[in-house]
């Protein structure tokens, strides 16, 4: 589906498009780690043991694949004589030009796209495979049936109308821009032009200053917007995958900007792009840099406390950081803690369980350690694979087929501003989510603690989008009953990116909560009442109560000992 409810900013446009949350399949984290190692062609082809269990389950079902061969032969029999009324979904946009329809050709081509994708579904609906090898074949099937689609050939009525609109320019003009695209990877086609926006002048704009930086990180410390603030900061771990601003993108749209003008003091952890310099640092190194952060947070603005808000790879962080203060008898340094779009249990989080095997593991953490770290231009291939329909031949047809640029879009150059991540992190997450290791008490550990979830008893603020494809909602769910102490869920609508760049004033945005969090996240959602809106103003509401008293806002930035050292956006922002 496409997510388009939060539609992204455009820097000379501002109709709706497509969003990084496009697409059917999911992917849990673990599995785009190993992919990004690997390259996610690989994926595409199911394992040869899956392929033949898959011909074995239909060899023993005879009269179910006649069946299903003989009405897709009377299908394409009624296709050709024009009397088929197959018609594609209401909201597939690759058919949405009306000489898909109007013309005898390319309707029929279309019919026969459909009807042929609907067998192949349906003869694997009727193998009735194990669920590992069914998420095996669905994953190849779909990204085949995709590709073969044919509004992404010569066919498509939108490369006629751009030869006749450019006099076959945009031919030409469509073979630069792939062969530039082939150079050097993430070898898909670009989803947004490379200068379309500027850091510091576009995005990642609002008001602050550097006020800490470590070899790991800067802490931005932000400029109040009101004349009172809450005592207690708000400390905000991003994640270690693209760079910090998916949370102060634009202005109107920063999730930094509503806390600020909520009353509330903020400072963000702006994570360094690692090379092969920085291969060792892991899971403990990071948390280090939390509890730095947190020092400094408190020694700028006098507080005995912080709240912590992670996001998606940096709330794993931020969970593993608080068992550490639970497991050494400091815990009370955290006043409240929040943790969006982040999965702490990977059972059957996505297809990580079904896809991967102990060889394709082994190989991808030894790629990165050899280099010394996974490659984001790797990731941002892998992810795009996963939405071929939007994040790969969306962007065929419109930059090879009718040589357009695409189109500037906020979300989707914060998606291409890739990073880096160190090879021990690499590996350490990996291991985190084969294992399942948070659920379990002390099988994980961090900065030498034993990590035991169900010792954290701050109280916590949990989101999740319903539609996130990397991090399915019932699996952030579970993280409210392996933390201790009182969780409040929150269910977005959109997916993972969308649920968090949601600002008010959207009025196609709701979010869904329930008084109570039990066991069972459908049980949950039975209860849940749906709230027209951002879930933003729910969150600084419930921050404010567990975030002490008004004070008045600090004049300047920083302190003596923590000086500002420039401007917001700092400086590792910047890093290739």
């Amino acid at each position: 589906m496409a997510d388009t409810a939060a539609a992204p900013t455009r820097k000379r446009q501002t109709t709706d498009g497509p969003t990084p949350e496009a697409g059917e399949a999911v992917m849990g984290l673990d599995m785009l780690l190993v992919d990004g190692a690997r390259g996610p062609l690989r994926r595409l082809v199911p394992p040869a043991g899956t392929a033949l269990r898959l011909a074995r389950a239909l060899a023993g079902r005879p009269e179910e694949v006649a069946r299903r061969t003989a009405g897709l032969v009377g299908e394409l029999g009624r296709i050709t004589l024009g009397r088929s009324d197959i018609a594609p979904h209401p909201k597939d946009r690759r058919f949405a030009d009306p000489a898909w329809t109007g013309n005898p050709l390319m309707r029929r081509a279309m019919q026969a796209h459909i009807a042929g994708a609907r067998t192949a579904v349906g003869l694997v609906d009727a193998a009735d495979l194990d669920w590992q090898d069914d998420e095996r074949i669905r994953f190849s099937l779909t990204n085949l049936v995709d590709a073969l689609a044919p509004s992404n050939t010569p066919l498509n009525p939108l490369l006629w109308k751009a030869v006749i609109d450019t006099g076959g320019r945009n031919a030409v003009s469509g073979v630069r821009r792939l062969v530039s695209d082939l150079a050097s990877p993430p070898r898909v086609p670009s989803m947004v032009e490379p200068d379309a926006f500027t850091v510091g002048e576009d995005l990642a704009v609002t008001p602050g200053a550097v006020v800490l930086r470590t070899p790991v990180f800067e802490l931005i410390q932000y400029r109040p917007t009101t004349e009172r603030v809450r005592q207690v900061p708000l400390v905000i771990v991003p994640p270690t995958i693209n760079k910090y601003y998916i949370t102060d993108l634009a202005p109107g749209r920063s999730i930094v900007e509503h806390y600020v003008g909520a009353g509330h003091q903020v400072f963000m952890m702006s994570w360094r792009n690692p090379d092969a310099r920085h291969a060792d640092w892991g899971l403990d190194a990071y948390g280090q840099a939390v509890l730095d952060a947190m020092d400094a947070a408190t020694a700028v603005t006098g507080s005995g406390q912080v709240a912590l808000q992670g996001f998606c790879s940096g709330g794993i962080i931020a969970a593993m950081v608080l068992a550490h203060l639970a497991a050494t008898g400091r815990q009370d340094r955290v006043a409240a803690a929040s943790l969006a779009v982040t999965v702490l249990d990977w059972e059957r989080a996505g297809t990580i369980g079904a896809l991967m095997d102990p060889e394709a593991v082994q190989d991808a953490v030894e790629k990165s350690r050899r280099k010394g770290y996974l490659d984001g231009a790797m990731l941002a291939e892998v992810f795009a694979w996963l939405r071929p329909n939007d994040l790969v031949w969306n962007y065929w047809v419109n930059n090879y087929l009718q040589g357009k640029p695409p189109a500037a879009f906020d979300i989707l150059y914060w998606n291409a501003d890739t990073t880096r991540m160190s090879a021990a992190l690499h590996r350490d997450f990996i291991e985190l989510a084969l294992g399942n290791s948070l659920t379990e008490p002390g099988r994980a550990t961090m900065l030498g603690s034993p990590v035991d979830l169900s010792k954290v008893d701050v109280d916590t603020y949990v989101t999740a989008g319903i539609a996130d494809h990397l991090c399915p909602w019932q699996s952030c769910y579970r993280s409210t009953q392996l933390l201790g102490g009182r969780s409040r869920f929150v269910l977005s609508t959109n997916g993972h990116i969308a649920s968090l760049v949601n600002p008010p004033g959207n009025p196609r945005s709701t979010f869904q909560v329930a008084p109570e969090t039990p066991a069972d996240p459908e049980a949950w959602l039975a209860a849940a009442e749906k709230v027209t809106g951002s879930w933003w103003p729910d969150f600084t509401a419930w921050l404010a109560e567990r975030s002490g008293d008004e004070v008045p806002a600090p004049e300047e930035l920083g302190t003596a000992d923590l000086p500002p050292l420039g401007d917001a956006p700092g400086t590792y922002v910047f890093d290739r």
